[in-house]
This record gives C-alpha cells, structure tokens and sequence, in this order.
C-alpha cells in the first residue's frame, strides 16, 4: 500500500542519552511517527530504547551498519530482531548482506548501505576503490537486488538510477536530506525533500534540520508538508 507522507519521515535520533531522545520524542509528539537510533544513541544506552518506542507505537530503525563474517552478522540479525526494530542496515557487501537476508524474522527489514552520503569519489579513491561513487552504487545496487535485500540506503542523487536497477520492490531510504538554506554540515551529496521523493526515495532520513531547530516539531511539520505536495 502507497506510505502516507508522515510514513515517509524518518528522523534521526542523533543525541547523547536516552533522556534527550525522549525529550526530542515527546517535543515531537505525534508529528514523527518513525525513528532512526545510530551510533551515538545506540551506544548510549539506545538500544534498550528501541523496544520502549515500538512498543509505544513509534517504527525503529537500527542504523548499525553490519559488516562481518557472515556467522557474526547472522547472530547479530537475530538479536536485533527481537528488539522490535523495523530497519536494520548492513553494508552492502556480498557475504554481509547474504547473511543478514538468511538471518532475518519477523517484520525486520534488512537495508544495505551503498556509500555513504559522506563520501565522494576523491573519498573512494583514498580508500582504495577504482570506480567512481556512481558505478560503485550501480553495481551494490544490483548485487542487493539480487540477494534479496529489503531496501537500499542511498544518496537521493542516486535515487533515480538505483530505481531503475532495481525497480519497485525494494525500499530506497535517503540520508542527506537538507531543507533548502539548510547547512550541508558533513554531507556531500545532499537533496531537498522535494527533490528526493521526485527521484524517487521512499523514506528520508533528516536529523539536524529537525533535532536542532528552534521549534522540532514545526520544523518536522513543514517536511511532512512538502512531502505531503509530492507524494507519489
């Protein structure tokens, strides 16, 4: 079934502690019905945290980023599952994602991360990879495709063309997502909410726009809003 705009906002949960995600969560009220725990939380005691907001009705998404043996990856896929998660992302790396897809229950979605919206090809480049960040996506891409991924995380730069590898069964979540005005902070490949969902992202990804503005809640509305005018 088509996702209702609110659906489509997923705001990330990048603070310190536990008590500042439940005062950001209770700021936002009913404006965010979907939650992204990263590292900074999830280390902070945020894991424990994400069974509380499923169970009050909220979705999860654990931004974990998996990479391992495949045994490793497998066990780790089965706690998460039993933390109530929606999203749980795994780098897309071949064997990664194979044991993250064998090892996945219940309602658990499994997301493979292409390359990171931090990361241009200069970036890929001093890491060691020869293809550009474009042929690198295309070729994750399709390998997720394949294995039978859930969805993909990428940059809504690269929206369109993931779409048409891997066409309309697998989820495509967009990090980078910037109000226009809004700073770019540490993000190179960034796109406005309006611009994302044309490309054709499913979900967004936004955190500073939302965690630090003067009004959050407001500030979570208005992107609701646009998404709402480009709904598809």
């Amino acid at each position: 079934m088509p996702l209702e705009p609110r659906q489509r906002l997923i705001v990330a949960l990048d603070v310190p502690s536990v008590e500042a995600a439940k005062a950001m969560v209770t700021r936002l009220g009913d404006a965010v019905v979907f939650y992204k725990i990263g590292y900074q939380l999830a280390f902070a005691g945020g894991l424990a945290y994400a069974p509380v907001l499923a169970n009050a009705g909220k979705q999860v998404f654990l931004d974990l980023k998996l990479h391992d043996i495949g045994n490793t990856v497998a066990e780790g896929v089965n706690s998460v599952a039993r933390l109530g998660a929606s999203f749980l992302t795994v780098h897309a790396y071949p064997q990664t994602m194979r044991a993250a897809v064998e090892a996945r229950q219940g309602d658990l979605r499994i997301l493979a991360v292409t390359v990171l919206t931090s990361y241009d090809d200069a970036d890929l480049v001093e890491a060691g990879y020869r293809a550009p960040v474009t042929g690198l996506v295309a070729a994750r891409a399709a390998q997720a495709r394949d294995i039978g991924v859930d969805g993909l995380v990428c940059s809504a730069a690269e929206a369109a063309k993931v779409r048409s590898i891997v066409g309309s069964k697998l989820a495509l979540v967009t990090p980078g997502i910037r109000p226009a005005g809004a700073d770019a902070g540490d993000q190179k490949r960034i796109m406005t909410p309006a611009k994302a969902i044309a490309a054709g992202a499913d979900y967004l990804v936004v955190g500073r726009p939302i965690i630090a503005a003067t009004d959050p809640k407001a500030a979570a509305e208005a992107i609701v809003e646009e998404i709402s005018q480009n709904n598809n």
